[in-house]
């Protein structure tokens, strides 16, 4: 049965398709084909302009039709690479015997054994996945952030005037600014994301144990140290790991997987107080004719969105938690539990596009009822006193935190007009008097 919306698997593949296709060019297993290619053909051209001695007649006329076999890549290719690989039972060295027979095509087979030469397949794949994460990283993931970020920095600016009661241990606090409440998100993301762009793309090349023993003993007077920097930093453009053992040893990986996770992290938190306020009916949200809230309560209108999203990212951290514990760790010079666990490596990826999306269309659903925040104020006049006390504080009044605490904490309403016949009790001067009564639950909102 040919693969389909409907008998996928993964909902990755499933339901929420459409909204991760980009994805596929980076974390499929034809992409990885494709990445592995990509690292054998230029490690050949990198072979050819050292030069090494037996390749010194290769012409570089060559280099753009060897070029193109991964630029021109096909998933025709890439069904024929998985087919030779059910011979040989190995995916790196089927990929090592696709290219021989493209250099057959191109009358390069003098040359073909110095298609990974010196190489283990690790070399392979841990310069190819990192290059596919660098490339999804900004290709599909940066825009995507930045379409959230832009969502979210506009309604900071457009609610930046409305007041609102805070709610600190979910009861009415100091009044604050809807917009300032927004951009605190806003401000969280920019500072992780820029951590985020400290974390070097890193790639291991060196060999079977990383030593470049191969290397050194058909060649011993090439610097290969300094040939695998070039080619890693300069050619593929990812930081050279060095020393290693067989694999990379992915502390930079697990870093860039703490960093998302903390990034979606935040975005958990934004869903789960807009899904409050809409339940505090701060919100209203648009309504599309034909939708459904409920199959039993028609009146609902329910902040799916946000829901989703949630969930979505916390799939998405939970495997990018378990990347960045599990991926730092292999016995001895190498054990082959990461390679399973990279070819997941886009699964969090596509659950974090998809939870960043349900929160744009979300948020562009919100309508700000604003009638809702003016009456919550005035129902709460008892947030002034915080404000009566810290000007009397500064007039040096007797014990001011003392006789708020009295008139406020009780279970009675404390309205502007207790406010006011409190502050007439008080032995200040009228200006003083004027200046407390002043202060309302709207505009006590600090800077």
């Amino acid at each position: 049965m040919a693969l389909s919306a409907l008998n996928a698997i993964s909902p990755i593949d499933g339901r929420y398709r459409s909204k991760v296709e980009k994805l596929k060019d980076y974390f499929s297993e034809e992409a990885l084909i494709k990445y592995r290619v990509l690292v054998e053909i230029e490690y050949f051209i990198a072979l050819c302009e050292l030069p090494l001695p037996q390749l010194e007649s290769v012409s570089s006329s060559v280099f753009e039709d060897l070029r193109a076999i991964y630029k021109n890549f096909t998933a025709i290719d890439a069904q024929a690479i998985k087919d030779i690989e059910k011979v040989t039972n190995h995916d790196v060295k089927a990929v090592e015997y696709f290219i021989k027979d493209k250099f057959d095509a191109l009358e390069l087979s003098a040359y073909k054994e110095f298609i990974h030469f010196g190489l283990t397949s690790q070399d392979i794949n841990n310069t190819a996945i990192p290059l596919s994460i660098k490339d999804a990283m900004n290709d599909v993931y940066v825009p995507e952030y930045s379409e959230l970020l832009e969502k979210i920095e506009g309604l900071a600016t457009d609610w930046a005037h409305i007041p609102m009661l805070a709610r600190t241990h979910g009861q009415p606090a100091s009044p604050t600014r809807l917009g300032k409440e927004i951009s605190v998100f806003a401000a969280r993301l920019k500072e992780q994301f820029n951590l985020l762009n400290n974390v070097p793309s890193a790639a291991k090349f060196g060999g079977a144990t990383g030593n470049y023993n191969a290397h050194k003993v058909a060649y011993p007077n090439i610097d290969w140290k300094a040939f695998g920097t070039e080619f890693v930093q300069g050619k593929l453009g990812l930081q050279h790991s060095f020393p290693t053992t067989q694999i990379e040893h992915y502390d930079h990986a697990a870093a860039l997987f703490d960093g998302l996770k903390r990034i979606n992290t935040i975005i958990i938190d934004l869903d789960r107080d807009i899904w409050t306020y809409v339940s505090m009916d701060y919100f209203k949200q648009k309504i599309k004719a034909g939708e459904v809230g409920s199959s039993a309560m028609p009146h609902k209108v329910n902040p799916i969105d946000f829901e989703n999203s949630e969930g979505n990212l916390g799939m998405a951290n939970a495997i990018f938690e378990h990347l960045s514990a599990k991926l730092p760790l292999s016995r001895l010079q190498r054990d082959l539990t990461d390679s399973t666990v990279l070819r997941n490596v886009g699964v969090p990826f596509g659950h974090t596009i998809i939870g960043f999306k349900s929160t744009v269309k979300g948020l562009g659903k919100l309508l700000l009822n604003e009638p809702k925040f003016a009456q919550d104020l005035e129902n709460n006049w008892a947030v002034v006193a915080e404000a009566i006390q810290t000007i009397l504080r500064r007039e040096s009044y007797p014990n001011p935190y003392e006789a708020l605490k009295g008139l406020t904490r009780t279970n009675e309403a404390i309205t502007q007009i207790s406010i006011s016949n409190f502050i007439d009790t008080l032995e200040v001067s009228d200006a003083i008097k004027s200046e407390l009564k002043a202060i309302t639950p709207s505009n006590y909102t600090g800077i």
